[in-house]
């Protein structure tokens, strides 16, 4: 086990490495000028070319991409061009509501699809079984911008039982508080949890449809447990593999939804600050919660892979 846990890591941080290298090598090919933004249209080559240096946007991209790791390892990440703040505390301000917005979604999610996939599996060729695909492939279809809009339409203009966009904070004395947080968040996290629920209710009933047909299910059964007994005692289990593997790229999904949904929700949250900060061409804002997106769902996907070794001590085998 320490093997595999090690051969993970080493795989985590060289990929951690290659991502580093992706994001910046693509942010430099964008087109615009950050220095020639922020003076304005029409402000003097040489005062332009003042704040370019001052900035650092003059020196070789080999440079910049090596002042840009090093700071990254000791945990400073610069000042951002447009706010003149630092970048660390300005993420760390927007993930106090993306990363629970996120987490929100991910717990909807698993427990509709759970829910639903095994029901459906449960009643294989049943009516229930039939309702639950029929509804899954519509949520499929349904894109998350346009079902948020739906639940601003109907729970907010309509109903007017949730505010439509705008989150007050999780302090009490700034207005906020733990409940209308949570309640800022519930309409946003079920536009994300939707679609990406009916793709994992499918998975699951698959998964489960599998494991149904294996012998071992037909040996429980003959021990005299219940088919309840069998399906959450002995199934579930040894389904989760291919469920945990599509959780695992469904969060990478629901972070990279955020950018849009919080957009639609007017949240000031951490995909907002990076469409502010492309819009204003702050790079070195968009560099960092860029890779820091991308370091999470990389931490997930190790995470899934520890947990296909401990559901499976199988796959540490092979690895091994």
């Amino acid at each position: 086990m320490s093997l595999f846990l090690a051969r993970r890591l080493a795989t985590l941080l060289l990929t951690l490495l290659a991502a580093s290298l992706l994001v910046f090598a693509v942010l430099e090919v964008l087109p615009g000028n950050a220095a020639q933004l922020l003076m304005g249209p029409d402000a003097a080559p040489e005062a332009v070319a003042a704040l370019a240096d001052k900035l650092g946007l003059n020196q070789p991209a080999w440079q910049r991409y090596g002042q840009w790791l090093l700071g990254l390892l000791r945990f400073d990440l610069g000042l951002s061009y447009a706010y003149g703040s630092p970048v660390a505390e300005l993420i760390a301000e927007r993930l106090a509501l993306t990363v629970p917005l996120a987490l929100l979604a991910m717990v909807l999610t698993t427990a509709i699809a759970l829910s639903t996939g095994i029901y459906a599996a449960a009643r294989h060729g049943r009516p229930g079984d039939t309702g639950v695909m029929l509804i899954s492939q519509l949520g499929i279809a349904v894109p998350s911008f346009w079902f948020a809009i739906l639940l601003i339409l109907l729970f907010s203009v309509k109903l007017q039982w949730i505010p439509a966009g705008g989150f007050p904070g999780w302090r009490e004395a700034e207005g906020g508080g733990l409940w209308p947080g949570l309640q800022a968040l519930i309409l946003p996290a079920l536009a994300l949890a939707v679609v990406q629920a009916a793709i994992l209710a499918r998975i699951t009933r698959s998964a489960m449809l599998e494991v149904l047909r294996e012998d071992f299910m037909r040996t429980a059964r003959a021990k005299g447990l219940s088919p309840r007994q069998a399906l959450w005692g002995h199934g579930l289990r040894n389904a989760m593999i291919p469920v945990l593997t599509v959780m695992g790229l469904q969060f990478a999904n629901l972070l990279a939804g955020t950018i849009v949904v919080e957009n639609v929700f007017y949240l000031p949250g951490l995909g907002r600050l990076i469409f502010q900060s492309i819009a204003n061409r702050d790079l070195i804002v968009v560099r960092n919660c860029v890779l820091l997106l991308a370091v999470m769902v990389i931490l997930v996907n190790f995470v899934v892979d520890v947990l296909y070794a401990w559901i499976d001590p199988r796959i540490k085998t092979t690895e091994l």
